[in-house]
């Protein structure tokens, strides 16, 4: 238990410790600046305003990615209801008819549902998610037969669903919010710690704790938004603390997979002499 609060800690201070040699960078360069006076910048009214469009350009784009966060903060919940709904149907139609396409169906979902969590982590690729998704097809063509369109209806719409939300899901973890916005902010922020380190200040002791300040927040700023970009980063080195989780598809393995082990077991049951 406390293993897990450290390392839940751990993970949620994760990103402004991999910032700190950067800060511990940019303080090292003002010393040395400083102790052979090359401060060649007079403080004025242009510093503020050059940090503050700094500022207002990351406040810009943090507030166009947590829109697709949102976004995202739903998917997994979404396809996880999908699935529970596809698995809630079969298991109806296996329970009135008890026949083994239905059963296949069940195991096949499952299936799914682990392919879907793999394919998250880039064990599993699309094109091979996609085939599974549409394999089920092939069971639903025949239990249309001894179920009615009704069901199978019900079934194809909440695949539908998941085939949407994959696309959604794989298109926001491989395309960047305006790659241009993210050069201008990367530049604004080396130009400002530039500006910082070669600005002429009465005291030392005042633009060090100032430029770490500054330079702490604002790279911390940019890094943050560069993870909330790709929210389901969960394959990268580079992961943090701020993926979506995954939550929702574990519940529905583990509540599912008992179920299908308790039928393979009624059969057998069922099927053994008295």
């Amino acid at each position: 238990m406390y293993r897990e609060i450290i390392a839940r800690e751990f993970r949620k201070w994760s990103l402004a410790l991999s910032i700190l040699p950067v800060v511990i960078l940019v303080l090292g360069l003002k010393f040395i600046v400083h102790m052979y006076n090359l401060e060649v910048l007079q403080v004025n009214a242009l510093f503020s305003g050059l940090i503050a469009a700094n500022v207002f350009l990351l406040g810009f784009l943090i507030s166009s990615v947590l829109v697709d966060y949102k976004e995202s903060e739903k998917l997994p919940g979404e396809l996880a209801a999908s699935l529970m709904s596809i698995l809630d149907e079969v298991l109806t139609i296996y329970k009135v008819k008890e026949i083994q396409i239905a059963k296949d169906c069940l195991k096949h979902t499952l299936a799914l549902t682990a392919s879907l969590k793999n394919w998250f982590y880039k064990i599993e690729k699309t094109d091979a998610l996609m085939s599974k998704l549409s394999h089920l097809n092939d069971f639903l063509d025949q239990l249309e037969k001894v179920a009615g369109a009704a069901s199978t209806s019900r079934i194809k719409a909440e695949q539908s669903a998941i085939r949407r939300m994959v696309i959604r899901a794989r298109t926001i973890r491989g395309t960047y919010f305006v790659p241009s916005g993210y050069a201008i902010a990367e530049m604004m922020n080396i130009l400002v710690i530039i500006m910082l380190l070669l600005a002429e200040v009465p005291s030392i002791y005042h633009d060090i704790f100032f430029i770490g300040l500054i330079t702490f927040v604002n790279t911390y700023m940019l890094m943050l938004i560069k993870q909330l970009d790709n929210p389901f980063d969960y394959y990268s080195k580079a992961k943090g603390a701020d993926e979506i989780s995954l939550m929702p598809l574990d519940e529905v393995i583990r509540l599912v997979e008992p179920l299908v082990q308790g039928l393979d077991e009624r059969i057998d049951t069922t099927r053994s002499p008295a």
